[in-house]
């Protein structure tokens, strides 16, 4: 039987500095069993969509550290784009790719979002899901 697989699809609110993007890319690619597919710049919009792949465990690590460096990297009280956002990791989507659930990937993205407060001090807004309130099910 195959492993579970999920991916990740976070936007970092940087779009224009390719170091700071690497600085963050790099903590993705650091963890063992991630694989970094697409890292997706976009100038107007200061915004950059990066997408990886993996077993729970390590994209869960991954989208951790990746969130920890972009809070560490990003100011956030001198960014301007086009995009509406709400801070350095905008959105941190989980989505199932092979033999998990989308109940037990919404799990893991509520999981994942309590590290985040908790460790972070970082304000986590579950949504779609993974929403914990139904106002937040759809964000459109």
């Amino acid at each position: 039987m195959h492993e579970a697989l999920i991916e990740c699809v976070p936007n970092f609110s940087e779009g224009r500095d390719p170091a700071v993007i690497k600085q963050i890319t790099d903590v993705i690619e650091a963890v063992e069993g991630v694989c970094l597919l697409d890292v997706d710049p976009g100038k107007a919009t200061n915004r950059t969509v990066v997408t990886f792949v993996g077993p729970p465990e390590p994209v869960l690590e991954a989208a951790f550290r990746a969130t920890r460096k972009a809070a560490e990297v990003i100011d956030m009280t001198r960014h301007k784009g086009e995009h509406p956002r709400f801070g350095a990791t905008d959105v941190l989507p989980l989505i199932p790719v092979r033999n998990i659930s989308m109940e037990q990937t919404a799990e893991l993205a509520r999981g994942l979002g309590r590290r985040i407060g908790d460790e972070l001090g970082i304000a986590v807004y579950c949504y779609e899901h993974a929403a914990t309130r139904p106002e937040r099910r759809n964000l459109a």
